[in-house]
This record gives C-alpha cells, sequence and structure tokens, in this order.
C-alpha cells in the first residue's frame, strides 16, 4: 500500500528538480552563440514589426501615382512601390500578418497535435490505434499540396490560412507529445498521483503535461518557422492573404515583374523571410539542446 507522505514527497522533489533543469537550461542557451543571436535577433525584429507602426505612421495602404517606384528618399527611406506606397510601412504590415500567421498556425497546431499525442500516449489500446493511425495517414499526404487544394476551396481569408496550416502540419508534434506521453506515464510520480486517486484527466494534466512542456517548446519554435515559409509560398503563388492585405509573401509575388528595374522591392521580403526563418530554426536546434544535453550537440 503507497505511504501518501512518500508521494508527495516524490511530486516535490520532481518540482524542484524541475526548476533547477529550467535554469540550467537557460545557462546553456546563453552558451550558445547561434541561438542566443538568433532569439536577439527575433526580439529585435518583433519590436520593430510590432512597434515600428507606432512610430512611423505612414499609411501601408495610401498610394501615390506621383510617387512610383521611387529609390531611397527622406520621405520613403526604403522606396516606393508600383503604386507608389511606402515599402517601409509595408514591410512592417507585412510582417505582422505573416508573424501572426506564424503564431496563430502554431497554437492550433500544438494544441491539436498536443491532444492527439497525449491521449494516444497516456490511454493507449484502441484510441492510440485509432489516433496515432490517423496520424500517419496524415503523414503520409503532400502537406503543401493539400493546403493548396484546401485553400482552393475554402477561401483565402487569414483565419483560414492559419487553419490550414494548421491542419495540414499537427502530424509531428503529435508523434513528439505522443512518445514523451508513453515515457512520462510510466514515471512513479504519475504512479504516485494515481494511487492518490486523481483523474486521468488531472494527472495528464497537473503531471504528465509539465514534463513535455520543453518538447513543445522547441517543436513549437520549428513549428513558427514552418508556419511562416508556407504562408509565404502560397502567397506568393496567389493562393494565400489577398492584396490590398500585405503579407512578405504576396509583397514577393507583386515583386517579381519589377526584379531587374526596381530589385529591392523583392529582395526586402525575400531577406526578412529567410532570415526570420533561420532564426526560428537556430533558436529551435539550440532549445532542443538546451533542455536536452543527451541530445546530439548539446552543450
Amino acid at each position: 500500500m503507497s505511504n501518501p507522505a512518500a508521494n508527495n514527497t516524490d511530486l516535490n522533489q520532481v518540482r524542484v528538480a524541475a526548476k533547477v533543469k529550467k535554469s540550467t537550461a537557460w545557462t546553456r542557451l546563453k552558451k550558445n552563440k547561434a541561438a542566443f543571436t538568433a532569439l536577439i535577433f527575433l526580439v529585435l525584429i518583433h519590436l520593430l514589426i510590432f512597434v515600428g507602426p507606432f512610430i512611423w505612421t505612414v499609411n501601408p495602404d495610401a498610394t501615390n501615382p506621383a510617387a512610383m517606384l521611387q529609390g531611397i528618399t527622406a520621405g520613403h527611406p526604403l522606396g516606393t512601390d508600383d503604386l507608389g506606397r511606402d515599402v517601409l510601412a509595408r514591410m512592417m504590415k507585412g510582417g505582422q500578418i505573416t508573424l501572426l500567421v506564424g503564431f496563430g498556425a502554431m497554437f492550433f497546431t500544438v494544441l491539436i497535435g498536443g491532444l492527439v499525442g497525449m491521449l494516444a500516449g497516456y490511454y493507449g489500446k484502441w484510441v492510440d490505434v485509432i489516433l496515432m493511425r490517423f496520424t500517419e495517414a496524415m503523414l503520409s499526404i503532400p502537406n503543401f499540396f493539400l493546403a493548396l487544394v484546401a485553400l482552393t476551396v475554402f477561401g483565402k481569408s487569414p483565419l483560414m490560412v492559419v487553419l490550414v496550416i494548421a491542419f495540414t502540419s499537427w502530424m509531428e508534434i503529435a508523434r513528439v507529445v505522443y512518445g514523451e506521453t508513453l515515457k512520462w506515464k510510466e514515471s512513479e510520480f504519475v504512479e504516485a498521483s494515481e494511487a492518490l486517486g486523481s483523474s486521468s484527466v488531472r494527472t495528464l494534466y497537473k503531471h504528465i503535461f509539465p514534463q513535455i512542456i520543453p518538447s513543445i517548446i522547441v517543436s513549437s519554435t520549428l513549428g513558427i518557422a514552418w508556419a511562416i515559409l508556407t504562408e509565404s509560398a502560397i502567397s506568393y503563388l496567389g493562393l494565400g492573404i489577398q492584396p490590398p492585405t500585405a503579407t512578405w509573401g504576396n509583397m514577393l509575388q507583386n515583386a517579381q515583374q519589377y526584379i531587374w528595374t526596381t530589385p529591392m522591392l523583392g529582395v526586402l521580403p525575400g531577406v526578412a523571410i529567410a532570415l526570420v526563418v533561420l532564426a526560428y530554426n537556430f533558436l529551435g536546434d539550440g532549445l532542443r539542446d538546451a533542455l536536452d544535453p543527451k541530445h546530439k550537440g548539446g552543450k
């Protein structure tokens, strides 16, 4: 018969160990120069995109036929586009939409994938069979082409783009969470929680979920990069968010006809997409090494 006092002691020890692990992970992340530089860059670029419009108050949708395709001027530090709109203002506005799509898609991806993985891993049996076979079936479908078909059928609003990206990319997180849940559900503190009469929902939420948060954070960071790249690709193909709403993807698509006359119109959103996606990938790799030092390449 289990001892409640001993069980509570085990749970407290786990919580203390988790706090120590977080502190150590932050130290390892700071020692990873590439990941820490990526983190600083992402903080700065997010501040520029979301705070910048309060300083640079030019309307990104205001057209001026007399100022079409201008170069760098005092009034337009990054020039103007084919309709005379300020490129700096549109880069910030487009960045907001692109990043919000990335965060929104990541949220729903984690929500769907996390629930599927945790339920399949914890309950096992027929729940495991149904959910994980469905996950494997979804993995066998080319995600990008499925997203294109879904957007063609259901529309191209920003919310629909977020949902389509999420519903075509949750499977990897589901597999990660499934594996972590299988590992932690055999732990002594989980058995202690069940012995104390905790419901399965409480055990999942209070004891298993906190242990898999590091893996979810890593997957989420990489998922944001994938969502940004996917949104940019489908917008470039004309199947994503439609003008006049600016995104880096449709700005790149619109600029392709001016690539030889005004190359900066394409270079700026293209470089922004590449740098942000690379930064999120570097940060994700760094977080994986920091949170799991046994991983190859860990510090």
